[in-house]
């Protein structure tokens, strides 16, 4: 817990002055929980939105993921539940500790013009409702960390050339998206490859064997002949008599008897 506390100190550190995109705090009282804000990516139904939300952090952070909770209605995430991203606690399959509260803000940017499919905690409002969404907003006041929206991040800048970070958002999105992809195709790869197990044969009971799961007891049956296994037992009898005849000396032999 020590080194998580370590992490998240300097991570508070390095986020402690807002930018024009996000800007993030743990809580006065609870270094393991913060709240953040985030700019709706340009270009879309999020434009001109500034959306809050908390990042509860697990005692073994950076090793496990975190997970991330909405707060302002946005029509592509559910309120006040944990979203499912890859890069959530949702996925800790995908998570790598090199990540950090600024990689899962960045790929929340990134992630909120894609379309849900689906996904826990996602939603699929049409581009009318998420563009009326944005607008309220800027509304919206943490009553928590007492936040405002309409001040919580700089202004946006007046050009509209493509800036780092957006550009950084959407491929941070899509990189993790496809890292997802990749791990649930190659799983469902490995799962169609191992033949499925046979089951019982067609109008039986499951408590009745199966003749065919013992091979040893088919042989054993096909050895015995005609007359049960009381017959067979007689003729390996005879059989072993036989055998006894075949390898005893000649009448007369002995131990001292020489042939010239």
């Amino acid at each position: 817990r020590w080194l998580s506390v370590k992490r998240l100190m300097k991570e508070a550190a390095e986020l402690c002055d807002p930018t024009e995109h996000y800007h993030a705090q743990p809580l006065e009282d609870n270094l393991f929980e913060w709240h953040f804000s985030v700019r709706g990516p340009p270009d879309s139904d999020f434009d001109g939105g500034v959306y809050h939300g908390r990042i509860v952090l697990p005692p073994e952070y950076p090793m496990k993921p975190p997970s991330i909770i909405l707060l302002t209605p946005n029509g592509r995430f559910e309120v006040g539940k944990k979203i499912c991203l890859s890069i959530s606690g949702h996925h800790p399959e995908t998570w790598q500790p090199s990540w950090s509260i600024r990689t899962a803000l960045i790929a929340i940017i990134g992630f909120m013009p894609t379309k849900g499919e689906g996904a826990i905690g996602s939603l699929d409002y049409t581009p009318e409702e998420r563009r009326s969404l944005a607008k309220k907003s800027q509304d919206f006041r943490c009553e928590a960390c007492e936040c405002s929206m309409r001040t919580a991040l700089l202004p946006p800048s007046p050009d509209r050339d493509p800036r780092p970070e957006d550009s950084e958002a959407q491929e941070l999105a899509q990189q993790i998206s496809f890292k997802a992809d990749s791990r649930q195709a190659s799983e469902s790869g490995g799962a169609t490859s191992d033949p499925p197990a046979p089951g019982p044969a067609e109008g039986s009971s499951p408590g009745e064997r199966d003749s065919s799961e013992d091979p040893l007891e088919d042989h054993e049956d096909q050895v015995d002949p005609p007359g049960g296994r009381e017959g067979g037992e007689r003729e390996r009898e005879r059989e072993r008599e036989r055998e006894r005849e075949r390898s005893s000396p000649p009448p007369g032999w002995s131990l001292n008897h020489k042939s010239f």
